[in-house]
């Protein structure tokens, strides 16, 4: 686009950075500049012409580092938790007075670049400039006492950046995290935050992962998550990232050690103008186990939601159980959903099923809510929370549970 060039002298500025890092950054840094930002020539990004939305968002974007004044928020009383506070993606503070701090590490983000070069042009401009974010790691045999928040905060004088961080999370054997990461944008402006997120489950361990916002934002988000389950892991990832002006969670994950089981859920609510997209590959790559999707949209006018999900099953990945399903609630004539469900199987003895279906308010159950004293505003708000629901009772915790349905309520009143 016009105005946004990055030279190489960029990576220069990059504090504590090795030959062999330095070289992999250029790379990165080539291979972004030949692609551009992403259209729909590129497969992945068939429904989302991003580079078209940075054009038309956008007259100018720049990389440079944003100082700021950050004075401590006020944090959540709902319930009682650890936290991390995030400024501008960079690690600002923590706080685990309710666990063994003597198990837990934090620091800021990992160097190491033990990664794959990628066909995802934002991958690459991540890889290439990244130099904020946090690594987390949960020692052997430990199960955290209280939920980890994770602040997010954008400061309100961010305009026309593009902000590239890395975040790590790994948590070791017979151990177990509940993450909610909150984010909190306090700008009025345009600006794009790219993100890269590293996760790995050793055996026996748990992570539960929960997505939301305190309010609408002006921001462009896009988060690349890769997450790596041994045997016996569990992994919940709930998305409940209803208000974002554009988002999108490119999320893969390798099943890689027998009987672990990777769940991915969300229940958005979609309003004027704010664009959604959520796209997943389950990669099941031994037996026995077991992958879970159920992706649900609430649309309202000129809303796009896009979910393109995949599940991939090797050859020798028998017994696999795989459940895929989107479902969306069109409000109105202009609003979009675009759904691309795939099964790639290489195994014969598996169980593995997706679907899709999109629709409208049913009118039935409207008149037989209305005849029974509601308004059809009314009835229609009662509806949409029947439709997500499902998902939100996935959450067992009562007061987070609460939380996450008040934060939707607001965006479903808005309506």
């Amino acid at each position: 686009m016009e105005n946004f060039e990055i030279d190489s002298k960029r990576i220069d500025q990059i504090e504590k950075i090795t030959l062999e890092e330095k070289n992999f950054r250029i790379k990165n840094l080539e291979l972004f500049k030949t692609a551009g930002f992403p259209n729909k020539k590129f497969e992945d990004w068939k429904f989302t012409d991003f580079r078209g939305i940075v054009d038309n968002n956008f007259k100018k974007l720049d990389t440079e580092k944003v100082t700021y004044d950050f004075k401590n928020k006020e944090l959540l009383k709902n319930f009682d938790h650890n936290y991390i506070i995030l400024v501008n993606g960079s690690l600002h503070s923590n706080n685990f007075d309710y666990e063994e701090k003597n198990k837990i590490k934090i620091s800021s983000h990992d160097n190491n670049i033990n990664y794959k070069l990628s066909e995802n042009p934002l991958i690459c401009l991540n890889h290439a400039l990244a130099e904020n974010g946090y690594f987390l790691e949960v020692e052997e045999n430990y199960k955290f006492k209280k939920t980890l928040v994770i602040y997010n905060f954008f400061t309100n004088n961010i305009k026309d950046k593009i902000l590239n961080n890395k975040n790590k999370i790994k948590i070791k054997k017979n151990s177990e995290l509940h993450v909610i990461e909150y984010t909190i944008n306090e700008s009025k402006f345009k600006f794009i935050n790219n993100v890269y997120e590293d996760l790995t489950l050793e055996k026996n361990s748990k992570l539960k992962s929960l997505y939301i916002q305190s309010k609408k934002s002006e921001g462009f988000f896009h988060k690349y998550s890769k997450s790596k389950l041994y045997d016996n892991s569990d992994y919940v990832n709930l998305i409940f990232s209803s208000g974002l002006r554009f988002n999108k969670l490119d999320i893969e994950s390798d099943l890689i050690g027998e009987n672990c089981s990777c769940n991915i859920l969300s229940a958005l609510f979609l309003n004027k103008n704010e664009h959604q997209e959520i796209k997943t590959r389950i990669n099941h790559l031994v037996p026995d186990c077991k992958s879970y999707q159920r992706i649900k949209k609430v649309l309202d006018t000129e809303s796009k939601g896009v979910f393109q999900g995949k599940v991939y099953v090797k050859d020798v990945a028998q017994k696999t159980d795989a459940y895929q399903l989107s479902k969306a609630l069109l409000l109105h004539d202009d609003a979009e959903f675009n759904s691309k469900p795939e099964l790639e199987i290489y195994a014969d003895d598996v169980k593995c099923s997706h679907g899709s279906t999109s629709g409208t308010i049913d009118e039935d159950s409207l008149y037989y809510l209305m005849t029974r004293g509601l308004s059809r505003k009314e009835s229609t708000k009662l509806l949409i929370k029947g439709f997500l629901n499902d998902v939100v009772n996935f959450i067992k915790n009562p007061k987070i549970k609460e939380f996450v349905e008040n934060k939707l309520e607001e965006q479903i009143n808005a309506h």
